[in-house]
């Protein structure tokens, strides 16, 4: 089973600082044929104008990851922390029994392009925690890379759920197989560019559900970005 959820179907959110595409309900979007895949609760492509942000807001029972794409995202919670997350690092907020945060973009004079991701953690009211880590390039070139894990592998960021998220860079052209497992279900995200997966045609913005499929083939048509999360 493939279904597309194309980035022009997504539901918007615009204001003065903020232009916001949900791949699922969130916020003032709501639809009831999209609200979620497994535990992925959350798909969201958020671009900030400069010094702008998400003031200080709570969370509990989620696992909320950042990607950025362009410009630096400034994160600061109620546990200490303060970082700035730049393209090539990946941050993991687990919620857990609450916490509060604020994102906001860290520069005076450029916009800043990220995702937003949610999943639905399989275990409740654990203790928040916080992890931000650097990617090298070169493991996610013409390859996918795990990023996020259950139990940390290959030095990966760790989740509460039984979920993996992997990273890859393509260039035009280039391919990668990804085997699945019976009975996991698999969304993967265009961030940015063009390419071909398992015969469909996907563009920036685009995601793909993924169910009983031998395999996933991906094969860049133009310089692309891309995540695929495999679910239980």
């Amino acid at each position: 089973m493939l279904r597309k959820r194309a980035s022009g179907e997504r539901g918007p959110t615009q204001t003065g600082w903020l232009s916001s595409k949900h791949s699922f309900s969130f916020g003032h979007y709501y639809d009831a044929d999209h609200m979620g895949f497994g535990p992925l609760r959350v798909m969201n492509e958020d671009r900030v104008t400069p010094a702008a942000g998400f003031g200080t807001h709570p969370h509990a029972n989620m696992e909320i990851i950042s990607y950025v794409l362009d410009g630096e995202l400034a994160h600061k919670d109620s546990m200490g922390n303060g970082s700035v997350i730049r393209p090539g690092d990946i941050q993991l907020m687990s919620a857990g029994t609450g916490v509060r945060h604020s994102e906001f973009n860290n520069s005076k004079d450029r916009g800043v392009h990220f995702l937003q991701i949610w999943i639905m953690p399989n275990v409740e009211n654990a203790t928040p925690s916080y992890q931000q880590q650097t990617f090298d390039p070169a493991d996610m070139e013409n390859k996918f890379r795990v990023v996020i894990s259950p139990d940390g592998a290959d030095n990966s960021l760790r989740v509460n759920q039984d979920a993996r998220m992997m990273a890859g860079k393509f260039k035009k052209g280039s391919f990668s197989d990804v085997p699945t497992s019976s009975g996991r279900r698999y969304w993967l995200q265009m961030a940015r560019g063009t390419a071909n997966v398992n015969s469909v045609n996907l563009e920036s913005g685009d995601g793909l559900a993924i169910m009983d499929e031998d395999k996933i083939f991906v094969q860049a048509t133009s310089d692309a970005e891309i995540l695929i999360l495999d679910l239980p």
